[in-house]
């Protein structure tokens, strides 16, 4: 996958002049009424990308009030999932490998051909258009830049390094069942102790007597990584280049380093849940967050790295684009048809021996 978005010196003021000219040159045409939209997606910096600096644009061309239902991608499925004679949801954003799982529970409608569907990325179009992807990334090693510089470590550059005896006390690691980057980090590790996305056998013997005994704690999501970094507790974990920009701008002292044998490709995914009760309306909004704009907005507010090609980077953006197409060169994409199948065993598994 290769990333050129093209950018000019004025693009970064037009961005969101654009966007609010669009509304203003809407706002005639809203209805009487006010629809509301329910978006499932991440908190925190992703979400306040989308509703400062992109819903407003589509609630003022359509009329309508989008609302996001925070959560994590498992959360925001079983959500889905138990509601799905009667979604509360319209929109949802997931990470890839939960957006193949709720495609093949049902719960995803075909999104309608659109010229901006047609312009992402090949990779970003998941099968049949059942959803499309919003952003891609990939989960590698973040670490603790204050405590390297003070311990006078170098940075990491192996997914090994987790195993290193001076990390003792101080490994960060994701719960497998709850969060992308754990399983991501997981099945790494796996390949590199001999094993693949179908035999996980290799990971599980191993990881005991490797990277187990430095995890200072399993955490459920990421959310706690900002607090830990800052009281000294964690030094090194997994996370995506756009998490760690978006802990860098609050000031957090950490930095994102690319594994030698590769990170995992990360994408988020929309879907429009099917039977939804404003399938036109959800419909608009799936093809409006595939728009050059909103793309662009999310890239230079959020860190969030555009599907579509013709999205303009500028600044900080364009470095983060380059960077991902850099990375992204050994960067592995995960068997999902087995991953999915065999996740629930691995789940059970992981919390009777890994996290008791």
């Amino acid at each position: 996958m290769t990333f050129s978005p093209r950018f000019t010196s004025r693009t970064r003021r037009a961005l969101v002049a654009t966007a609010a000219l669009a509304g203003m040159a809407a706002a005639g045409s809203a209805t009487a009424q006010t629809k509301t939209i329910y978006i499932g997606m991440n908190g925190g910096t992703m979400e306040k990308a989308y509703t400062q600096y992109v819903f407003p644009a589509f609630e003022k061309l359509h009329g309508a009030k989008v609302v996001v239902v925070p959560g994590t991608s498992s959360d925001i499925l079983a959500k889905a999932q138990a509601n799905k004679d009667k979604p509360q949801m319209h929109v949802m954003f997931l990470d890839d490998g939960v957006m193949v799982r709720a495609m093949g529970m049902g719960l995803c409608e075909k999104q309608k051909s659109n010229p901006h569907l047609s312009e992402i990325y090949p990779a970003a179009r998941f099968k049949d258009d059942l959803a499309s992807g919003v952003s891609v990334g990939m989960t590698g090693i973040a670490y603790n830049t204050k405590m390297f510089a003070e311990k006078g470590w170098a940075a990491p550059t192996s997914w090994m390094d987790f195993a290193d005896p001076k990390y003792k006390g101080k490994v960060v690691f994701q719960s497998m069942p709850s969060s992308s980057f754990g399983l991501h980090g997981f099945l790494m590790f796996n390949r590199i102790q001999g094993g693949n996305d179908k035999n996980v056998e290799p990971g599980f013997n191993n990881w005991a007597k490797t990277i187990g005994p430095n995890v200072l704690e399993y955490i459920p999501s990421s959310a706690k990584i900002s607090e830990m970094v800052q009281t000294g507790e964690a030094a090194i974990f997994p996370l995506t280049p756009t998490a760690v920009a978006a802990l860098k701008t609050k000031g957090i002292p950490v930095e994102y380093a690319q594994p030698k044998e590769g990170s995992v490709v990360l994408m988020t995914a929309q879907c429009v849940i099917a039977k939804n009760s404003e399938p036109e309306l959800a419909q608009k909004l799936t093809e409006f967050l595939l728009s050059p704009l909103a793309q662009a907005n999310v890239l230079q507010f959020g860190a969030q790295i555009p599907t579509n090609p013709k999205a303009p980077a500028v600044g900080e953006g364009a470095e983060q684009v380059a960077k991902i197409n850099q990375w992204m060169k050994n960067a592995v994409t995960l068997d999902w048809d087995s991953v999915n199948a065999n996740r629930p065993t691995w789940n059970t598994r992981w919390n009777k021996t890994i996290e008791r």
